[in-house]
């Protein structure tokens, strides 16, 4: 008989210790505590966006010629006004000098026809009181009265002429400023195309060729970035924005929503976006910004602060979270209520209380409910 009890003991304590070397290990999750926070509902860019000028002209001269002059170089302040870049235009010039020589001309013609014609009016009026006297036969009277207004009729076409040589001068000064360049506003000289002495070629319609000077205002500078054709309905004039750029790491800067493309754009192999454009709140806080520079943006839709979140990375499909429980040491499957929610953080309306801790590590093999884990201490991270 004692054999036996020492025999079942022996058996006891090995099924002991061969179910407790082969049962399954915990599992080390890292666990994020249910606190309060700030939680944002917001829009982000679909692909990069950029830092664009409010002022940016393209200019190129109305017809080609060799360059003549070249005032400014890249990189150049200009004011507005300033005569940037001239071809050569000797034979316009020359058109000019015989336009203004044939204004000259013309006034000289009109003054002696008039003269001649107040000559004859006066003649006329003489042999009128002749004709009353009975001095002069009456087909005199009336040659000197057609004779005046023959040259009154002169007087008036030299004028005429006058009129056309001025019309003309104006025409040369027109196709003068076919071949000069002349800056609309005051900005930077970004880019030149062609040197002084070279050919300098008009950009026709439906042909890319480069224009003869790229002008910049950067005084003035706001973000253009596209948006998900969905998101869209959600996007307003004035909603407050966050804009990062990639020059700047870990900067912030204000924004404010300023247009919304009417239309949808369709880039090919890219989804239909729509585009908007965004002012900077503090434009000097930016510092010196190149126009160019990458950006994104984030819409902030909405906001609630000093309410509970947790990470969105947390809820499973269905709106589910896995929760740790301390004294068993499994999860528990825990279904939530959410209200605003970004990538970062979700709030919660019902089904978690402050204090309680969720896994987040959700994507490692065996974390499900029911399933014994263990914190992970070395990834733990402690809601903020």
């Amino acid at each position: 008989m004692r054999r036996t009890v020492i025999l079942v003991a022996v058996i006891a304590v090995l099924g002991l210790g061969l179910f407790w070397f082969s049962r399954p290990k915990p599992i080390p999750v890292v666990l994020k505590e249910v606190a309060e926070g700030k939680v944002e509902a917001t829009l982000a860019n679909t692909r990069a966006g950029t830092v664009e000028a409010c002022q940016r002209t393209k200019l190129s001269t109305i017809i080609g010629g060799r360059i003549e002059y070249l005032g400014v170089k890249e990189g150049d302040r200009v004011k507005k006004g300033q005569l940037l870049l001239k071809l050569w235009n000797d034979d316009q010039q020359a058109n000019t000098a015989l336009a203004q020589a044939q204004i000259t001309l013309s006034a000289k013609r009109a003054e002696e026809a008039c003269i001649a014609a107040l000559n004859a009016e006066k003649e006329a009026v003489r042999q009128s009181e002749l004709r009353a006297r009975g001095f002069v036969s009456p087909s005199r009277e009336e040659s000197a009265r057609t004779d005046a207004e023959v040259r009154r009729a002169s007087c008036n076409t030299a004028k005429a002429d006058i009129a056309q040589a001025e019309a003309k001068l104006k025409a040369t000064r027109v196709e003068q400023g076919r071949v000069a360049l002349y800056a609309p506003f005051d900005g930077t000289v970004a880019k030149i195309v062609g040197e002084l002495g070279e050919y300098s070629t008009p950009s026709p319609p439906g042909v890319p060729t480069p224009p003869a000077i790229d002008l910049i205002d950067d005084s003035c500078l706001y973000v253009k970035a596209p948006m998900d054709e969905v998101d869209a309905p959600k996007i307003q004039t004035g909603q407050p924005v966050r804009i990062t750029l990639d020059a700047m790491p870990g900067k912030i800067l204000p924004g404010k929503v300023r247009r919304v493309a009417p239309y949808v754009s369709a880039v090919e192999k890219q989804a239909r976006t729509v585009d908007i454009e965004v002012d900077f709140d503090r434009p000097d806080d930016a510092g010196k910004l190149l126009v160019g520079y990458s950006a994104d943006v984030e819409i902030i839709l909405a906001g609630h602060d000093k309410v509970l979140r947790i990470p969105s990375s947390a809820i499973q499909e269905g709106g589910k979270v896995l929760l740790f429980n301390a004294d068993s040491g499994k999860l528990e499957e825990r279904q939530i209520k959410a209200g605003l929610a970004n990538w970062e953080h979700t709030e919660v309306l019902d089904g978690l209380k402050a204090g309680e801790r969720i896994v987040t590590s959700l994507d490692k093999e065996g974390v499900k409910a029911g399933a014994t884990v263990t914190p992970d201490e070395k990834t733990q991270v402690k809601a903020k």
